[in-house]
């Protein structure tokens, strides 16, 4: 296992000396929240960040992207034929996402990459991406990543892990390709007992922390779905939504998207782009008839989506990383914990 010790200024250093080999994506102020930006000459890398605004899912699922491309009309014999746009799949880094957004690439790598499909351009894009992971030493009060599998130091979805050690940025490799990663960076020295013996009590005093943040998920596998899609509290819990889709587009396991053709003198393109089971539009069909008109259909869509469906059909969990940006973010203050507390512990009453 390769363990090595930077100083912060070595590390940003050492980043930018790899991009003519690995595109780069780091943490950087974008406005008044954080980012994950191509790492280049005007873009500052901030490690010091609790959490970016939007996760790095758009690195390999981008919010708009060009699926095909095709011409109309005229006497050209290609009119009409559909071609793949071209795409890059080039070998890139997202450094410094949090163990919570990775965990989210492996929830969301369950719909576009499994026996039954396979989405290309997703598939193509995440395996040329390496994850490199930043530990997480001070969790905000919405965070519950412990609750649903993770944990502010988990390793399970990285490739290398790192632990902010104040001056010094400490970098382990977990993969075989993070090893290579690490390997392949100038710089740094190895890291010494005392080095790891750090790392190790930061991650043990951010676990202490997010003990404080437990949801409880236990119980939703063994509700039956028509129960719960019939309990009385879905019209309290959308009562004060205002359809804003701020929780969906902000979420790092959403993959809902819609397909739309554009076409501008004579020159098409097909693309996709990220959609929202919040929007009134998103199940209105072509006769007219909409069969979730109503929010609160939308709000029980959403939340029996990630934590009912997703949970019996691929039976690994709930379709949430515990990031909060939900939570944070959602201007009427609806809450997932919330929610998954009354989804947990819902029992059918009888009518006797």
């Amino acid at each position: 296992m390769t363990v090595k010790l930077f100083s912060k200024e070595e590390w940003i250093s050492t980043l930018k000396g790899v991009q003519d080999s690995c595109r780069i994506f780091v943490p950087a102020e974008n406005g008044d929240y954080h980012s994950f930006l191509d790492l280049k000459d005007d873009v500052e890398p901030d490690f010091g960040f609790q959490n970016s605004r939007l996760s790095a899912k758009a690195v390999v699922f981008p919010q708009s992207e060009r699926m095909f491309e095709f011409k109309v009309g005229g006497d050209d014999p290609e009119a009409d034929i559909l071609k793949d746009a071209p795409k890059d799949y080039s070998f890139q880094a997202v450094v410094g996402i949090r163990p919570c957004d990775a965990h989210g690439f492996q929830i969301v790598k369950r719909n576009f990459d499994n026996p039954e499909y396979q989405d290309p351009w997703w598939v193509k894009r995440y395996e040329s991406t390496i994850l490199v992971g930043l530990g997480c030493g001070n969790p905000c009060s919405t965070c519950f990543c412990t609750s649903v599998g993770g944990g502010p130091f988990d390793e399970t979805n990285l490739d290398v892990l790192l632990y902010d050690l104040g001056d010094r940025m400490l970098a382990k490799g977990i993969t075989g390709r993070g090893t290579d990663f690490l390997n392949s960076l100038s710089g740094g020295r190895d890291a010494d007992d005392s080095d790891l013996e750090q790392a190790e009590s930061l991650s043990a005093a951010s676990s202490d922390k997010m003990g404080k943040n437990h949801v409880s998920t236990d119980q939703l596998r063994d509700k039956v779905v028509t129960e719960l899609f019939d309990a009385g509290f879905w019209e309290d819990v959308a009562f004060s939504c205002i359809n804003c889709g701020t929780c969906t587009f902000l979420c790092p396991t959403c993959w809902c998207f819609d397909i739309q053709d554009e076409v501008y003198n004579g020159q098409g393109d097909r693309i996709r782009n990220w959609d929202t089971c919040m929007s009134p539009l998103f199940t209105l069909e072509g006769s007219g008839h909409n069969p979730r008109q109503n929010k609160f259909q939308r709000v029980r869509q959403r939340f029996m989506h990630k934590l009912k469906y997703y949970v019996d059909k691929y039976e690994s969990g709930v379709q949430c990383s515990g990031c909060g940006r939900c939570v944070r973010f959602c201007p009427v203050n609806i809450d997932i914990r919330r929610v998954a507390e009354m989804m947990n512990s819902f029992k059918k009453q009888s009518n006797t």
